[in-house]
């Protein structure tokens, strides 16, 4: 049974750290990335990482502040996130990839499976 459980979420101040994990069990994936929803907006891409090789990709409004890493071995997705602003509030979603075959990292259908989701709350 496959399943994906993030956790690290919370309230902060902006200029903050958070550090968010995800546990991914059940398979092998291909890339796992994470996603985020504001309020009345829709889900929109953060970051995402390849299993082999760990290539990464970033959203131009997270680079330089966020960092995405797995640990194989735990097989567990991490998002490391620095200098915090209001603007990053949002439900972050962990999402993972089994097909193994090029594809479009920040489009959501190209994930097979989802997290529940975890809230960060960047407070001004």
């Amino acid at each position: 049974q496959v399943q994906l459980v993030e956790s690290g979420g919370g309230l902060v101040q902006a200029g903050g750290s958070l550090r968010l994990s995800c546990a991914a069990s059940g398979r092998t994936w291909y890339a796992m990335g994470w996603f985020r929803q504001a309020p009345g907006k829709e889900r929109e891409f953060v970051a995402a990482i390849t299993w082999i090789g760990g290539s990464t990709f970033y959203a131009d409004s997270v680079k330089v502040r966020f960092t995405v890493s797995r640990d194989n071995a735990k097989n567990t997705l991490y998002l490391q996130m620095n200098s915090l602003k209001p603007a990053d509030t949002g439900e972050y979603y962990c999402a993972a990839r089994s097909r193994a075959k090029t594809f479009v990292v920040l489009t959501s259908s190209e994930y097979d499976y989802w997290g529940q989701g975890t809230q960060v709350t960047v407070s001004a």
